[in-house]
C-alpha cells in the first residue's frame, strides 16, 4: 500500500533528524533545504521583504545545528525549524537579544528526560561545533561566537562596534562565516574534538581568579603571570594601551568601589568571553554601567593577548579601560 505524500515527508524527515542528531551534517543540509522555502515564508510573514529574512533564516540554520538533539518528534522538525524562525523574527522587531541565538550555557541545560545517551550527543556535538569553529579565520570566528553563544553582544550594531566595521561587513563576515562552517563541520567530523564544558570551567575558574586579584589589588602580578607580555587593550581594531593602561584602570576602578561579577563565559581554544555585571558604589551609581562583556583572544601558548571591552548601552564613561 502506497503511503501518501506528507506520510513520506514525515518519515524522510525522521530519518534525516536522526541522522543529524548522529552527527551526520549532510542530513541536517538536506533538512534545512527541504523546510527553506517554509523557513523564510514565516520570515517574510513576521518581517516583510528585506535583509533581515535572509539573515533570520541563516541564524535559524546555525541555532539548528546546535540544537538539533533537542528534538523529541523527529518526524515534525519542519515544525520545529519554523519556530525558531518565528522566534528569531519575532524578538528582532522587539529588539532584544534574539531568542533563537542561545548562549553556550544553555546546551548544559538537559531537558528532564534527558537520560546518559541524550547527554552525550549534546555534548559530543558542541565540542564539535566548537572544532569547526576553530577552523575560521579570527576575522569571521568572532562575529559569529558573538552572534550564536554571547547574551549581551548579538545585535549587527553591537558587533560592528566590536569589531570596528560597518554593520553591512558584519552581515557579510557573518553569510560568511555560516558557509564556511558548515565546509568545516564536515572537515573536522572524523578530527578528535575538545572537552568545551572543561575549557568553559576553567575559564569561569580563571574569572574569578582575576577578578579576586583585582580586589586584592594583586592584578597586576596576575596579568604579568597568566597573560601575554605584549596584551593590548583593543577598540574597534586599535590598540590603545597595555599592561600598565590595563592595571591602573582596573586598579582605580575598584579603589573607586566598582566590582564585576561573572553571569556568563564562553570559551574556544583562541577566544574567550567573559560576560559581566557591574555593581557600583552607593555614593556614585552612575560610575560605570551595569555590563561588560570581556572579548579576549589568545595566543598559542592559550595566554590573553588582545582584549576588547564592550558595554551594551549607552553610558558616560568615568574610567578610562571601560570605553570600547
Amino acid at each position: 500500500m502506497s503511503r501518501n505524500p506528507d506520510e513520506a515527508a514525515r518519515i524522510e524527515d525522521a530519518a534525516l533528524t536522526r541522522a543529524a542528531q548522529a552527527g551526520d551534517v549532510t542530513a541536517l543540509g538536506l533538512l534545512l533545504e527541504r523546510h527553506r522555502a517554509g523557513m523564510r515564508a514565516v520570515a517574510l510573514s513576521i518581517l516583510g521583504p528585506g535583509p533581515d529574512v535572509d539573515d533570520v533564516v541563516q541564524d535559524a540554520a546555525v541555532t539548528a545545528l546546535r540544537r538539533v538533539g533537542d528534538v523529541r518528534e523527529p518526524g515534525a522538525v519542519g515544525a520545529w525549524l519554523r519556530m525558531i524562525v518565528r522566534n528569531a523574527a519575532r524578538s528582532l522587531l522587539r529588539g532584544s537579544a534574539s531568542l533563537a541565538v542561545r548562549p553556550l550555557d544553555a546546551l548544559d541545560l538537559p531537558a528532564t528526560d534527558a537520560g546518559p545517551e541524550r547527554l552525550l550527543e549534546r555534548h559530543t556535538m558542541r565540542d564539535w561545533i566548537w572544532e569547526a569553529i576553530e577552523e575560521l579565520t579570527p576575522a569571521l570566528r568572532l562575529p559569529l561566537v558573538l552572534r550564536h553563544f554571547s547574551t549581551i553582544v548579538t545585535s549587527y550594531e553591537q558587533i560592528a562596534e566590536v569589531c570596528g566595521v560597518p554593520v553591512g561587513t558584519v552581515r557579510s563576515r557573518l553569510s560568511q562565516g555560516r558557509a564556511k562552517l558548515a565546509t568545516a563541520l564536515a572537515a573536522t567530523a572524523d578530527a578528535p574534538h575538545g572537552d568545551t564544558a572543561k575549557r568553559t570551567r576553567a575559564t569561569r575558574a580563571e574569572a574569578h581568579e582575576t577578578l579576586a586579584a583585582a580586589e586584592r589589588g594583586t592584578f597586576g602580578t596576575l596579568l604579568a603571570e597568566r597573560w601575554s607580555p605584549e596584551v593590548a587593550l583593543v577598540r574597534g581594531n586599535d590598540p590603545v594601551g597595555g599592561h600598565g593602561l590595563l592595571v591602573r584602570s582596573m586598579d582605580s576602578d575598584v579603589e573607586a568601589g566598582v566590582r564585576q561579577r561573572l553571569v556568563h563565559a564562553v570559551a574556544g581554544r583562541s577566544l574567550v568571553v567573559w560576560e559581566m555585571d557591574i555593581s557600583n558604589p552607593a555614593d556614585r551609581p552612575e560610575h560605570c554601567p551595569p555590563a561588560v562583556a570581556w572579548l579576549m583572544t589568545l595566543d598559542p601558548a592559550g595566554r590573553v593577548h588582545r582584549l576588547r571591552l564592550f558595554h551594551p548601552k549607552p553610558y558616560r564613561a568615568t574610567s578610562p579601560l571601560l570605553p570600547v
